[in-house]
């Protein structure tokens, strides 16, 4: 059973690769083969964009680490670049406006700690990084409360009915009544 949490960062031209690959495969290279053959199935990864300085989705490893030359994301070094691979079961997938801010959130993380709060990014310079996992709980947190917003539709006794999913155009505490039983709450606000 897994127990590692990793965060995979990358420049936003491969994160936008690995997202349209469903946050399903990542590769990396000879660097951070010892790495690769740490990672087991059930280990746990958050995926970071490093020149937005921000948190895209959440994943759970679902295989060993295997080796594929075959090209998809564009290299930094040398072609082939990212041959040691995982698969991934993506579990937390934000769209672009429900990005977690590295800026507001990666100061108070224990990880950063080492550096000057100002320089806390240089933490997060190797493509590859073992978090503790109170880190990777409270940025999955940030990321499960991002997708829960938007309305809510409730019944008399509390339970949900539906969620938008989307950020709702409502003005803080606004409410719907429908049928003046139902209550819809603004799920970022209210």
């Amino acid at each position: 059973m897994g127990s590692n949490y990793w965060m995979f960062v990358d420049n936003s031209e491969n994160s936008t690769i690995t997202r349209e690959k469903g946050y399903k495969v990542f590769g990396m290279s000879a660097k951070y083969k010892r790495r690769a053959q740490r990672m087991q199935a059930k280990d746990r990864v958050l995926f970071f964009d490093r020149n937005r300085k921000c948190w895209t989705a959440s994943a759970t490893i679902i295989s060993d680490y295997f080796e594929d030359e075959s090209p998809i994301w564009v290299p930094i070094d040398k072609p082939r670049e990212y041959k040691f691979r995982i698969t991934l079961k993506p579990d937390y997938v934000l769209d672009e406006e429900q990005y977690i801010d590295g800026l507001q959130l990666g100061p108070s993380l224990e990880y950063v700690k080492r550096w000057a709060p100002e320089d806390w990014p240089l933490a997060f310079w190797d493509r590859v990084h073992l978090l503790p996992s109170r880190d990777f709980k409270l940025i999955e947190d940030e990321m499960k409360r991002a997708k829960k917003q938007g309305i809510t539709c409730v019944d008399l006794q509390g339970n949900i009915k539906w969620n938008s999913g989307k950020t709702p155009n409502l003005e803080r505490g606004n409410i719907i009544l429908i049928n003046d039983s139902l209550i819809a709450l603004d799920g970022k606000t209210g």
